[in-house]
């Protein structure tokens, strides 16, 4: 079963349905078949709230373009007016709409002819933008004091497990990171922000045969 996410806390917050948005609509899944759409999305679960302007400087478009973007996205849901930033009503604030943004599964589509092609679309893009945020930070890897750079970790492992171990082993990567986010959570919502960067960890896990 081919389970994606984005921007999720963990693996395991597919089954948190009040932080975690669900997509079981495959015409709401099509909404990111559009990569600039991730990009937005990503752009602004890290922001938490934004404006289409703020949102165009970072992934280097037109305001325009940007706006009809976010409408597209806030039509189905994925993200919401925030009024309560707005100071002066001229320009909208966004966020996301789910805490621990979307996911979706390969199951839930199984019924639709057109199922399984959007799936490998949404999740080629998703791939592909991973690797653009990847790249970026290989590209800027001397700017980072070492601290980070040695930090960082880029890893593979191989191990020869049955479809139940593998299920076994997505559960306790969820809850281990988890664990992680809601201690970064914790920090933040006390002001202890010092020394903190946003950190982007992907996982993969999947069958393959030599």
């Amino acid at each position: 079963m081919l389970r994606n996410f984005c921007c999720t806390s963990s693996l395991g917050a597919v089954n948190d349905q009040d932080r975690t948005q669900r997509i079981t609509d495959l015409d709401a899944l099509k909404v990111f078949t559009h990569p600039l759409r991730i990009r937005l999305y990503r752009a602004l679960f890290t922001a938490r709230t934004a404006t289409a302007s703020h949102l165009a400087d970072q992934v280097d478009e037109a305001v325009s373009l940007v706006s009809y973007h976010l409408r597209k996205m806030a039509a189905h849901g994925f993200i919401v007016e925030a009024p309560e930033h707005g100071s002066d009503g001229r320009e909208r604030w966004w966020k996301v709409s789910a805490e621990r943004g979307f996911s979706f599964r390969s199951a839930d589509f199984d019924d639709r002819p057109e199922g399984a092609a959007v799936l490998a679309q949404v999740t080629r893009q998703l791939l592909a933008t991973r690797a653009e945020r990847y790249q970026q930070y290989l590209d800027q890897l001397s700017a980072w004091p070492r601290e980070w750079t040695n930090a960082s970790f880029s890893s593979e492992f191989m191990p020869l497990l049955n479809a139940a171990e593998l299920q076994e082993m997505a559960d306790e990567i969820g809850e281990l990171m988890q664990r992680w986010t809601d201690r970064g959570q914790a920090a933040e919502d006390a002001g202890n922000t010092e020394g903190r960067e946003h950190v982007a960890v992907q996982m993969y896990g999947f069958p393959f045969r030599p």
